[in-house]
């Protein structure tokens, strides 16, 4: 019985730290945009040579075009973003740009979310002194 209660404080102790409290979206997309600079807003970006993307919670999403971090924060329903999502998007050209529709996907359900309008893109680069 003596085995079966340490098994189980054990457990507990081990479990603590996956509960420890998660960034807000602003401090998420700020942690991400550290050392960075904002450059003029942009209404499209090439994504024949984007790096990847990645969707902050509720807020944003970041493509990385070269050492270049592009935000966009959409025109509607960005609330709906969710970090673990799959992007759709459907394009016509090499370009994603403003007013481009994308939708979101949970990949374990596999349910299309709604769709999104995109809005201007912020280009970010690394400051002089980061």
């Amino acid at each position: 019985m003596k085995s079966l209660l340490t098994l189980a404080a054990l457990s507990v102790t081990f479990a603590a730290p996956a509960q420890a409290k998660r960034l807000s979206p602003d401090a998420q997309l700020a942690d991400l945009l550290k050392g960075r600079v904002a450059g003029a807003p942009v209404q499209c970006i090439p994504t024949n040579v984007t790096n990847s993307q990645q969707i902050v919670t509720g807020r944003a999403i970041v493509w990385r075009v070269g050492s270049k971090l592009y935000v966009n924060v959409p025109r509607a329903r960005a609330e709906t973003l969710r970090d673990d999502d799959v992007l759709i998007t459907q394009q016509w050209g090499s370009q994603l740009c403003r007013n481009d529709q994308v939708r979101t996907m949970n990949p374990m359900s596999r349910i299309p979310g709604g769709v999104l309008l995109l809005g201007d893109f912020v280009p970010y680069t690394k400051s002089a002194g980061g």
